[in-house]
This record gives C-alpha cells, structure tokens and sequence, in this order.
C-alpha cells in the first residue's frame, strides 16, 4: 500500500486564491460516483491509511473507541409504546442493530429481556443492500381498540441504503414482526432514482390504519431545489400512489412540504406543513381532508414563528418581535392561547417564557397535563414545570413549579413518556466529567410535592476522570462580545498555576455556531479515552450562529454578519493562550457540516491560531453550494452566491480564501460518499486545491473519504470508530 495517491488526473497547478468566474480546475470531483473521481479518493484512502493508520498508537485507540460504542453498559434509548419500550441498538455482534422491546419492569433490572422485533443486519443480508435505521413511526389505536385490548400493531419504518438522506419507508407489524408486501395491501415508499439508487428524501405519516399522507419524490415537479418534496398527497390502503389525491403543493421555491395527523382523542386535527426556507415556515389546519370540501386554513403567524397543538392549546415560539393587536411579545418568547379562540380571531395571549439577556428556551416538552419548559442560563440547565388553568381560557396565567433537576456544569433532557394519557417524563443527565443517567419522573402540578425521580439506568464511566475538572470561562471577542465556553481536563492543565510559562497541553477546540443549535455539556467516553486520558483538554465554544442566547444569538452571525462566528471562535483560542493553557502550536481546531465550514475558516483565516484543523462532511465552496444536494435549503443561513450576496458570501468560502503563498497548519478532512445533504465534493476539492496549490510537500494534507455513513460519516460502530481513530491519532501526532 503506497502512501501516496494515485494520479487520476492531468496535473493541475491553480492560482489561489480562485477566480470564480473562471472553470473550477476540480469540478471533476463533484461527480460523486464519477469513476476518475473515486480513483483519487481511493489514492487518497491508501495515503490516509499508510500514514495514520501505521501510527502504533492508531489501533489501540480505535479499539477504545469501538470498546465504548458497542459497550452492552451503555443506556438503551427507549421509548414508550403501549405495554412496551421500544429500543434500537448496535453493538459488536449487530453492526446494523437491533429494533427491540421489553417491559418497565423488566427494563427496571440490570438485564433486561429483549425481544427482537427486527434483525436490521438478517435484513440488509438477505436483501443484499446496507440498510441503516431511520426510525419508526407507530400508528396509535382508537380508544375503542385499546378498550378492546387490542394491542399497538402498526408501523412505518424508515431505511436508508448506506445512511444516506434518501430512505425508503415500509409498514411493519409488530405483532407478526414482519413486513406487510405490497401485494398484501402494504404501505411502501420506494423510490428508484434517476442515478439508479434506491430511496427519496421525504416520508409516510400515519392518518389512519387504512391512510397515510405521503411526500416524496413522485417525478419531475415534486421536489424542490433542496431535493425534499414538494406535494403531499393522501394515500389509501389497496390504490395506486399516482392516484393519491393532492392535499398540498408547494412552490417551486419552497424547501420542504409535509404532513401528519395528531390523534389525540376528542383533539383529532390533519396539519400541513410549508417550510419556505430556515426560519421561514407556514403550518395550516386541514378540513374535511380527502373529501370534496377540503380547505387549509393557514395558522396566522409570523413565518419565522414556530407553533405547536396539545390538546385544547396552541403554543407559539417567536424568532422575530410580533405584536399582534398592538401588543409586542419579544423575539425567543414561548407564548399560549386556546386554539379554538385563536383560530376565531382572538390574540389574546399568555406569555409562558421571555428571554432576558442571559437566558433562552431550549426545549418544551407536553404531558398530559403540563409542559416542562428547559431553560439556559448562561448555557447551564434548569427545568420549570408550567399549568395550564383547567379551562382553556385567554390571559390566564399558568401556574409555576420546579423539577428538582439541573445546576451546575450539567445537561438535562426532559421528554414526554406519553403525553397523551401520562405524567411521566423521562429525564436524562449528563455532563463533560459526569456519565449519563435516565431517570423516570412524574410531573406534579401547583401546590403538590415533586417526587424525586427514580433512578433507572446509569451509563458506566469510560475513562478516569480523577483530577480532571469542567469549568466555563468567557472570552471578549472583536466587537466586545462575552462569547462562553467549556474547558475539560486535567486540573493542573486547565488551571495552570504559573502563568509566566506558556502552556502546552495539546487542546482540542470544538466548535458549530450555527442554525441555532446549542452546545451543552455531555459526556463522551470517546473523547475521555482516546484525548483527555492522555493529557489533552478538550474545549467547547459556544459561538455565535448557536442557540445558546436563543434566536438573536443566532440571528447576530447570519449572512452577512457570519464573521462574527469565527471572531468568537479565534477570540476562544486566543483565550486559551492567554490563560496559560497552551500555545498556537498545541492547540487544534474541529467542526463538522456547518463546523466544517467554521474549521475550514480557521484553516485559511486564522492558520497563526492553530497547530492541526480537523474538517469533516463540511461545506467549503460557498460559490458552489447552493447548487450541490440540500444546498439551496441553506440560503437563508448564508446568501445566496448567485447574487450581489457573493460580495460577503466570498469572505467566508475557504475554497477561495485559499492562498498559495501562505502556509497553512496541518489538516485532516473527512467526508462520506453517501453523504446527500453536505456534497462530498467540497472536502474533496478543497483537498485537491490545497495538494495542488504549491510545491509536493509544502502542505500537510490527510483526505478521508468514507464510502458508507451519510452526513453522520459512519453506517455502523466499526466504521465510526475507524473514523474517529483517524481523527484522535491525526491531532495527537500534530498538536502533542
């Protein structure tokens, strides 16, 4: 095996930084299954392997890696449905995993009885293709069914071919534990493609035990620019699919049309769902659907807002201002109304949560008769517990009570076990140096004492974190900012006792900010193993672009404002150093998709800052990516390239940022060729471009290109652990 590629094609010397009005010299790579462009992948995979792969250390971390991902001590993610808890699960002897079930109680004991319901690895044998799960939806009985004892026997299960986007979607019976063919009358989405692969983005939703609403592709003028679909049909059990009457086109703009059927009894209501761009929706009440006098009426909110039915109830959570009938609720507010009420005109609402300059809703989660609020303070939990009045009524305030839960450098995830019929939550904790537990809980209204939670099952540490401490600091970035961020590892490294002597602990600085998603603390016996247990500090930026501050967090790093995203980053590193913690030279920066393009920006911004960039499935041709798979769906986070947007676009394409005579640290990317959301051909071209760009051997480029595991990089736990092995063994040969 040579450690050199293979040449694929005529060599290319570009000028950097590229001229986008001119061919791209490596559009050749785009063709994702193009074979002169899997040839240079394959050249790049032996080099890869040759390098990373002979480091004595590379085996020994990818078995502690693999040893914590197929761990039988890890908790089993269940989900309540009807007598049963149902789990899906990977481990050394079940790559594709297991779908099973078991009981509460049986759940309650150090080993539970699993019952298999599908064998995903029996299944991708015996039909010759790699399916990855996508997850499950079950069709809920009537109240009458249940009377009867009838038990929960409908599902529609999601498979992708290689754990791209793009899936299929068969109904189930989980009292046979079999698929129902076609022929049998059975529910399938099995779309063949133009490029002859099977599966379409898109999905199933139950109505009924004879209907589903169908989105997906169905031929030209049924998907949108982003490849998601754009109709929603009705589809009745024993007809033709393209006889499926329509319920709901989109445009030809629009990003994704969907549809599903809430079936709470007594609160039965069809919705449709038009996602026009991120941030940018409009969800509308059906009536009478499938009969001739079907109508949609839209939910009279901002486009930006998002809302939500339980019940008698409508919630609304606001990105932008809104001040219907001349009252002003603020942007990141989570407000109530009764629904009938709402859709008669009133606006007359009860505000449940309003930010304050420190704080922002993270989740909402319903039970039958509350809804648990989760709340950041500074990007560290706590958990409210919210009542409604018992009778539905406008400008009434809801009760407050507390769940003894959060505090700290922790997180804590609270879900509905059923919040159908049931009190019951679930709640996970977790934290950098603290190893997961679940707990079941039940919510208590006003005036009654919380139960403490019952512990249920407690994950097992993978690494020993004696010594080791989590601690948040903040840093200042350009423009004056307090940006927050997590520090992990041994005591006498993060908080170096002589500040005179530069640090030099290798630190890893990990990082997203965007689309509004936050980073909370959570334990990783992958990184414990494999960098803090061997001297390294592990660091968590929460920048902007991020949910951490809510949407105006979010909204300070959009398009034309995305630079400040990577000043925060750079303003962290520098932080970093000032403390004492380490230098440029020890310190490596990583992101993944959105963070791929932060890393990316790292690389060819602010190369002085880091020692080794680890850039995996990113985007990192901003001229190109809203042509390339989901890429259009991205405009409202980025601009649009093909317009005056490209004047700020292009100061944070790295594609072409990249010079030729500037030295650049070491980098690693990483990518899938399944990957059908992020185009493989960003980490491949900008690979090319930077091996091309000057003399052989001026830059340190590792490629890696996995051929299965979509946009999460891996199908199963071995492929993720070569993965992750190649990464850890990369930054501790640069960085230590």
């Amino acid at each position: 095996m040579s450690a050199e590629p293979v040449e694929t094609a005529p060599p290319v010397t570009p000028s950097t930084p590229l001229d986008p009005t001119r061919p791209d010299p490596f559009a050749w790579l785009e063709e994702v299954e193009g074979a002169e462009a899997l040839a240079w992948v394959r050249g790049r995979n032996d080099h890869a392997h040759a390098t990373l792969g002979a480091d004595p250390g590379f085996a020994a971390t990818e078995a502690a890696v693999r040893e914590v991902l197929d761990s039988d001590e890890r908790i089993p993610d269940v989900s309540r449905i009807g007598d049963h808890l149902y789990n899906f699960w990977r481990d050394a002897s079940h790559e594709r995993g297991l779908w099973r079930r078991t009981t509460l109680d049986s759940y309650r004991t150090d080993a539970p009885d699993w019952e298999t319901v599908l064998d995903l690895d029996a299944l991708a044998t015996a039909e010759g293709e790699s399916w990855v799960w996508h997850g499950a939806s079950l069709l809920r009985p009537t109240p009458e069914q249940l009377a009867a004892g009838e038990p929960w026997r409908r599902a529609l299960v999601d498979l992708s071919p290689g754990g791209s986007d793009a899936d299929v979607t068969r109904e189930f019976d989980l009292v046979a534990k079999r698929f129902v063919p076609a022929a049998e009358g059975g529910f399938e989405r099995d779309t063949a493609r133009e490029d002859g692969r099977t599966g379409a983005k898109g999905g199933l939703a139950w109505a009924d035990e004879d209907t589903v609403y169908v989105f997906t592709d169905l031929g030209p003028g049924t998907t949108t620019p982003s490849g998601y679909p754009r109709t929603v049909r009705l589809w009745r059990r024993g007809t033709a699919l393209e006889d499926a009457p329509l319920v709901y086109e989109g445009t030809h703009d629009d990003m994704y049309i969907s549809a599903r059927r809430s079936r709470t009894p007594g609160f039965e209501r069809d919705l449709v769902s038009r996602s026009i761009a991120f941030y940018r929706s409009e969800t509308f009440l059906v009536e009478a659907v499938g009969t001739p006098e079907q109508r949609l009426v839209k939910i009279d909110v901002p486009e930006s807002a998002e809302v939500g039915f339980h019940r008698e109830w409508l919630l609304v959570e606001l990105r932008d201002d809104w001040a219907p009938a001349g009252t002003t609720y603020a942007a990141g507010s989570l407000l109530a109304a009764p629904a009938d009420a709402f859709l008669a005109g009133s606006r007359d609402l009860t505000v449940l949560f309003e930010p304050t300059a420190s704080t922002s809703l993270v989740g909402a989660s319903w039970t039958r008769h509350h809804l648990v609020v989760n709340v950041l303070d500074d990007v560290k939990n706590a958990v409210h517990v919210l009542t409604p009045p018992a009778e539905a009524a406008a400008g009434v305030a809801w009760t407050r009570s507390e769940l003894p839960l959060g505090g700290g450098l922790v997180t804590v995830g609270v879900r509905a076990v059923d919040p159908v019929d049931s009190d019951d939550v679930w709640v996970t904790t977790t934290g950098y140096l603290t190893p997961s537990t679940l707990a079941l809980a039940t919510v208590a209204g006003p005036g009654a004492e919380p139960g403490e939670p019952e512990p249920l099952k407690a994950a097992p540490a993978y690494f020993d974190a004696d010594g080791m401490v989590a601690v948040q600091h903040f840093a200042t970035s350009d423009d004056g900012t307090r940006v927050p961020y997590f520090v992990v590892g041994r005591q006498d490294l993060v908080e170096p006792a002589d500040l005179t002597t530069p640090g030099t602990a290798p630190t890893l600085l990990y990082g997203y900010g965007g689309f509004e998603i936050p980073l909370l603390p959570g334990y990783s016996g992958t990184v414990g193993r494999a960098w803090l247990a061997r001297g390294g500090v592990y660091v968590v930026a929460n920048i902007r672009g991020g949910g951490e501050y809510g949407p105006a967090w979010h909204q300070a790093a959009l398009r034309e404002r995305r630079h400040r995203a990577y000043e925060d980053f750079a303003a962290v590193a520098r932080d970093l150093v000032a403390r004492g913690i380490t230098t440029p030279e020890h310190l490596g920066a990583q992101g993944g998709s959105n963070g791929g393009l932060l890393a990316g920006n790292m690389l060819t911004q602010y190369p002085d800052l880091f020692g080794a960039v680890v850039v995996q499935v990113p985007l990192l041709d901003m001229k190109r990516y809203s042509h390339l798979l989901a890429g259009a769906s991205w405009v409202a986070e980025y601009g649009d390239p093909d317009t005056e947007d490209w004047e700020f676009v292009r100061t944070f394409s790295p594609y072409h940022l990249l010079d030729a005579d500037r030295a650049y640290p070491p980098v690693l990317f990483t990518t899938s060729t399944k990957d059908d959301r992020v185009h493989p051909g960003h980490a491949r071209k900008m690979a090319a471009l930077m091996l091309a760009a000057g003399p052989a051997g001026d830059q340190d480029v590792t490629y890696y290109e996995n051929v299965e595991g979509g946009h999460g990089g891996a199908a199963n736990n071995a492929q993720a652990a070569h993965m992750s092995a190649l990464a850890w063994t990369f930054l501790h040969d640069r960085l230590a």
